[in-house]
């Protein structure tokens, strides 16, 4: 009789390869504390642009895609991290996050253009009601430059913060993908 075959599909993948724990372990590194910061201020900019109204649809909709893309696949990575399934799952995670965090590192920088953008070309317009009227006045004191928008006070604050938030997320996107470099090459 001839031994039994063993089975190629098993013995072809190599290992997961991934240097950060599993479990809730993950929240006490730097790179999962970054990986929360990306999904909490991601949600933040995708809620401020939403709640905008989105005034500049043709620039402030990338951002949209942007920020909800990018919150929902880092929302993703962090429960396979939390929950271990990554180690089920034969891939370089190093290099997955890696190539992630640098994929959404320049989305995320033209994202933050953009809204900062939208929000510096407000231009000095200030929209007022008119008394005993239903009706508003706009008074532009001067254009600056060739894009020229108009924001409520409202939208203009928002806009603000989203832009601001937009740099933060930025920001830990970077350092994610600057510590995940770090752990790719060791």
């Amino acid at each position: 009789m001839s031994d039994p075959a063993t089975n190629p599909a098993a013995t072809s993948f190599p290992a997961p390869t991934i240097s950060l724990p599993l479990g809730l372990g993950v929240l006490r590194t730097y790179s999962g504390a970054l990986v929360v910061f990306e999904v909490l201020f991601g949600g933040l900019v995708w809620i401020l642009v939403a709640s905008s109204n989105v005034p500049v649809p043709l620039l402030q909709g990338w951002v949209m895609f942007v920020s909800v893309t990018a919150f929902f696949l880092s929302s993703a990575y962090l429960t396979l991290l939390i929950t271990g399934l990554a180690d089920r799952i034969n891939t370089d995670w190093n290099f997955l996050d890696v190539f992630y965090h640098f994929i959404a590192l320049l989305f995320y920088f033209a994202a933050f253009v953009l809204e900062a953008a939208v929000t510096a070309a407000n231009g000095g317009a200030i929209i007022s009601p008119l008394p005993n009227s239903t009706g508003t006045v706009m008074c532009i004191l001067y254009p600056r430059g060739n894009v020229f928008t108009v924001l409520t006070g409202n939208q203009y604050n928002i806009n603000v913060a989203a832009t601001i938030f937009a740099f933060v997320v930025t920001l830990c996107y970077g350092c994610s993908l600057v510590m995940g470099f770090k752990r790719w090459r060791i």
